[in-house]
């Protein structure tokens, strides 16, 4: 017998591998413990996007493009929770962005961030329990109803403790100390601006969880956006020879068609295949079965005696 851990506990396995029936020899503690190891955090965070499927490739951005991230982050009970997107850029630099609650019900959390460099980025998101959101839901429903008022208070205290010094955390903890103060003064000190403002930034935060670390690739700006043009060179700089067969235009000549392809308002031009053509079965004009003897072929009819994928066709010239 051999025992595993399941869900933080363990399970007597019998020599068949299979746990032992309802009933039957019952489970031992083993004389060797194994560590529990969980497969998630505290704070679950799951779907994370953007993302390939099972990603096996990087999720992929371009430079300057303004990206959405999202994730489910949920957990047990009432408490509050909040959510942060950690971004890595291609120097190791690391960011944290604001995450917000996505639609009702869902329990996703959305951010935006900028990606303004090409390279490989990463990202990840960190969950945790906020504790000061938790109190203050807590306490603008008990602390006006007179219920538990002093609790209240006291739990706010332990909070803002815990707090990064600031004079407006001093203002607050010396305003909610002083019971001379009516409770609804007491509520306002840690309702302030300041204190809001400061809390939003730098949470009290507790059972914090990060996420598995997704890779992003982010290419130059153009590979996001652009217009593209086909650009067959053979046909341009191509001349009729007095027989009424053709001579293929070539790299060089078919260079001095680009600016008037820039000109139209088209940012890449793109190439059939220029590799020597095959002449077994070869199709003529208007893709005719009948080739002539001149006929140049489809270009993607690639393989002759002249080479195959790795090679450019003679008529073409040399790159």
């Amino acid at each position: 017998m051999r025992s595993m851990v399941r869900y933080g506990r363990f399970v007597a396995i019998s020599k068949s591998n299979k746990p032992f029936p309802m009933g039957g020899q019952p489970a031992q503690q083993p004389s060797v413990s194994t560590p529990y190891e969980p497969l998630i955090g505290r704070i679950p965070i799951r779907n994370l996007k953007p993302r390939q499927p099972e990603n096996r490739w990087p999720t992929k951005a371009f430079a300057g493009e303004v990206v959405p991230f999202q994730a489910t982050v949920f957990r047990e009970g009432h408490d509050q929770i909040g959510a942060d997107l950690l971004l890595i850029d291609p120097r190791g630099t690391q960011t944290r962005h604001r995450m917000s609650p996505g639609a009702p019900g869902t329990d996703s959390w959305v951010a935006e961030a900028l990606v303004p460099q090409p390279g490989m980025w990463s990202y990840s998101v960190e969950a945790y329990s906020d504790d000061w959101a938790t109190w203050l839901h807590n306490a603008e429903i008990k602390i006006p109803a007179g219920i538990d008022v002093d609790v209240m208070f006291a739990l706010a205290l332990e909070l803002l403790a815990r707090a990064t010094p600031t004079p407006a955390i001093a203002a607050a903890t010396a305003a909610i100390a002083d019971q001379t103060l009516s409770a609804d003064t007491r509520l306002a000190a840690a309702t302030a601006d300041d204190v809001t403002a400061q809390l939003s930034v730098a949470p009290i935060a507790s059972l914090v969880t990060t996420s598995e670390s997704v890779p992003v690739r982010v290419e130059r700006a153009r590979a996001g956006l652009g217009s593209w043009y086909e650009f067959f060179p053979r046909s341009e700089g191509a001349t009729k020879n007095p027989d009424g067969s053709w001579r293929s235009g070539t790299f060089r000549t078919a260079a001095k068609r680009l600016p008037a392809v820039a000109a139209m308002g088209f940012d890449v031009v793109y190439l059939p295949p220029i590799h020597p053509i095959g002449r077994s079965f070869r199709k003529g004009p208007n893709n005719t079965l009948n080739a002539a003897p001149d006929d140049p072929g489809s270009p993607w009819a690639i393989g002759s005696a002249d080479g195959g994928h790795d090679a450019i066709h003679p008529e073409l010239g040399t790159v």
